[in-house]
């Protein structure tokens, strides 16, 4: 069938070798995705690249200025670029193709990482048949961050013969039936549906943080630690009661959804990242949503926003992201939620897992 790949595709690939991955664990295949993780092999680059023509090692020579061993770890400075090997190796034979994304905490963290593979004219597309290493470029704009050999930054989503995206007629029928999108108070909304499901943001809240903004300063961040760092030390938090917020080029916020949204389980969702239709700025940088997120009354999407050329301007429940579904390929029992210890079901506005919890 047409669709996403489910938790038991995933463990069946790994099992014939048409992914290969180092220190495997179960908990790394997601409900319709896998985690993928850092090798030892890094490089410092000079400017980003593909390799449309060719091998990416074959580019190294020129394009790096220092190769590092992460396996005692490295700090990964604010605004370096690098270039690292992942762990996980592919050899595809069945008929799909996929795509990688970042993970929700890089997200939150303002890494702006992507992957790159051989012979590829296009950042984080798996084409058909692909067969070779997976490279992650990697920059952190927010923060210096410690990574470290084993670290997940980004996921990967494979899918049979096509994505069989659902079209809006489609979507608005299923909505009908089985709800998508509700209010605060858990009610269904009419759902704003074009080129996908329109999300708006929340503004909104009196004398309650609506949003955090990346300080300019701050200590290093160690990637593998959770809910161990000072929020305090990373972020503003921002209180306003006017309804709005201006967003200036290069500053990195952290807002939530005005709508609760929910991931139907015979379902998955990407949001996109960038829509000019909607505004000058970049949504959501980790934009894979697995079935049954928000399961069953909904749960408010985090957005992490920034703005590159232009200060602009949002209000209190403008739309700002869209978000796009597709099918699964079968059903499966395999989905988001606190049976696997997801980290974001049911969240409020909430920054990435390694920082402490803010009580409002």
């Amino acid at each position: 069938m047409n669709g996403s790949l489910t938790f038991d595709d995933y463990k069946k690939l790994i099992k014939d070798k048409e992914i290969e991955t180092k220190d495997f664990n179960q908990s790394r295949v997601q409900p319709s995705s896998m985690d993928l993780t850092l090798s030892n092999e890094c490089y410092e680059l000079r400017y980003s690249f593909l390799s449309p023509k060719g091998k990416i090692r074959n580019k190294l020579k020129t394009l790096s200025i220092k190769r590092y061993d992460l396996t005692n770890g490295l700090v990964f400075k604010k605004n370096h670029t690098y270039l690292v090997r992942l762990n996980e190796k592919l050899n595809l034979n069945s008929p799909i193709k996929g795509k990688c994304n970042p993970k929700s905490s890089t997200g939150r963290l303002d890494i702006f990482c992507r992957v790159i593979l051989d012979y590829t004219d296009e950042y984080e597309k798996v084409p058909y048949g692909y067969s070779g290493d997976i490279f992650l470029e990697v920059t952190t704009r927010a923060f210096d961050i410690f990574l470290t050999k084993g670290d997940s930054l980004n996921q990967m989503r494979l899918t049979n013969i096509s994505n069989d995206f659902i079209r809006d007629e489609d979507l608005r029928k299923f909505h009908n039936n089985e709800a998508i999108i509700f209010d605060q108070n858990d009610y269904l909304l009419k759902p704003n549906i074009s080129s996908g499901l329109k999300i708006s943001v929340d503004l909104s809240s009196k004398d309650q943080i609506i949003a955090y903004k990346a300080k300019k300063k701050s200590p290093k961040l160690i990637f593998s630690k959770k809910h161990i760092h000072d929020p305090r030390k990373y972020w503003e938090f921002i209180k306003k009661d006017n309804g709005n917020l201006t967003i200036f080029p290069n500053e990195f916020f952290i807002l939530k959804s005005k709508q609760k949204i929910r991931i139907p389980k015979t379902m998955a969702a990407e949001m996109v990242p960038y829509d000019t239709s909607i505004g000058d700025f970049r949504v959501h940088y980790a934009g894979f949503f697995d079935p049954g997120f928000g399961d069953r009354n909904g749960s408010y999407a985090v957005l992490e926003v920034k703005t590159h050329e232009v200060p602009f301007n949002i209000e209190d429940g403008q739309y700002i992201a869209r978000l796009i579904f597709e099918n699964l390929n079968k059903n499966t029992d395999f989905t988001y939620g606190s049976k696997i210890n997801s980290n974001y079901q049911n969240q409020e506005l909430a920054l990435s897992k390694h920082f402490n919890i803010i009580r409002k």
